[in-house]
This record gives C-alpha cells, structure tokens and sequence, in this order.
C-alpha cells in the first residue's frame, strides 16, 4: 500500500513538473524547437502575427489567475528564437500614450476579456492584465484608449491590496 502510495504521489509530481513546463515552455529549447513542439508544448496560441520576413510572433496568455503571458518568437524556417515573458515593468514602459491597440497587442497580448470595460461617459476602453510586481505582489495593470481613435491615452498599474480586492489580511502574494 505504501509503495502505491509512492508511486501515485511520484507520478502527481511529474505530471505538475511536466504541466508548469508547457506553461512557460521553458523545456523548449530556443535553436533547436520547431513550431510544431512549441505548439504541442504550449498549445494553440491566443494571438498569432506573421511577419513580412516569415517570422512569426505567437501570444500565451495564462491568466485570469496566472500573471504571465508568453511571447515565443519563432524564426523564417520554423525555429523557436526565444519565449519571453512580457507582464513585466520593462514591457509596460514600452506602452505609451498615442500606441495603438495592435501595438499593444504585439508587447503584451491580449488583456482578460472579462475585466474589459467601456466608459461612455468618457468614450473610454480600459484593457486590463493581472501580473505580479517587482515586490513580489499580484497586480493589474490597465491600459487606457480612446475608443474614437483607438489609441493609448494613458496607463495605470496598482496592487490588488490598493484596489481592495486582498481582504482584511493585507497583501495579496504571488505564488512561488
């Protein structure tokens, strides 16, 4: 029975160490990979942009709950070049007023459909993302359109604990 045991939590172990792999696709290796692992590790993307060099851009948003979304750029001939996390400080200082909403699409994909809201009374389109800051918390980062011309007004990144949504404990904390 023991041995069982063993064996069940060997095998709930591996298949979680296999499951966050293809999450990130941190098993793939950039040079080696063809589009085809990427896809059978990561699955089908999101988003997909074909380059006019026949290089190819695809989008792994892991949210609601994940706080990453991956871009894995894939060469001409097929190949992985590089999986990037892009929920970061360094993608969101990219992002700026008159960017328009394919730009932002290509820097960080596509926002939680559900958190994204329309303000009429100021003809306004707020996407918003979920990550975890460089303080280790979980956050949200929304950017701002005018809904007329599509275009960044401005952004804005807060922590869930600011935006009220930890409960009375304080901090809400990234895993990991």
């Amino acid at each position: 029975m023991i041995q069982t045991l063993k064996y069940l939590f060997s095998l709930l172990l591996l298949s979680t160490l296999v499951a966050c792999a293809s999450y990130s696709g941190s098993g793939l290796k950039p040079g080696v990979a063809q589009i085809g692992d990427v896809l059978h590790v990561m699955g089908s993307p999101a988003m997909h942009w074909q380059n006019p060099d026949g290089s190819q851009q695809l989008a792994y948003p892991r949210g609601p709950q994940g706080t990453q979304t991956f871009m894995a750029y894939i060469m001409p001939d097929g190949t992985l070049q590089r999986i990037d996390p892009v929920l970061d400080r360094d993608h969101f200082k990219r992002i700026q007023p008159g960017y328009s909403e394919a730009q932002v699409l290509r820097t960080i994909g596509p926002p939680q459909p559900s958190w994204t809201v329309y303000y009429k009374a100021r003809n306004e389109l707020a996407w918003e993302w979920r990550y975890c800051d460089a303080t280790s918390q979980l956050a949200r980062y929304n950017v701002l359109f005018d809904a007329s011309t599509h275009t960044v007004r401005s952004t804005l990144s807060l922590t869930e604990d600011q935006l009220g949504l930890c409960g009375s404990n304080g901090g809400c904390w990234c895993a990991g």
